[in-house]
């Protein structure tokens, strides 16, 4: 007989910032898409390709930035452009 009492609870996903990689719920963080050489910040969360999950702070970006967590997670390098396109993205999401 199988065990009801958790019947209707959800689970939280959960997922692990790059930059600080502190593991938080997935709607806390930002998710950063990386398809065939384009990265763009991902705020659906349904973008085509391999994603990474951030904090929305330019100090996880910076962390990451330092680390090279971002190129190593998404498999491709990140141009300069790239770089900067995305710290002005994440400065927008910023609390």
């Amino acid at each position: 007989m199988k065990n009801n009492k958790n019947k209707g609870i959800k689970k939280t996903p959960m997922r692990r910032c790059v930059g600080c990689m502190e593991s938080k719920p997935k709607k806390e963080l930002i998710r950063i898409a990386g398809y065939e050489g384009t990265v763009t910040l991902d705020p659906t969360g349904k973008a085509k390709g391999r994603g990474v999950y951030l904090c929305p702070s330019s100090d996880c970006l910076e962390k990451a930035k330092k680390k090279r967590a971002l190129s190593r997670s998404l498999g491709m390098e990140l141009t300069q452009e790239q770089m900067e396109k995305l710290i002005e993205d994440i400065a927008g999401y910023e609390k």
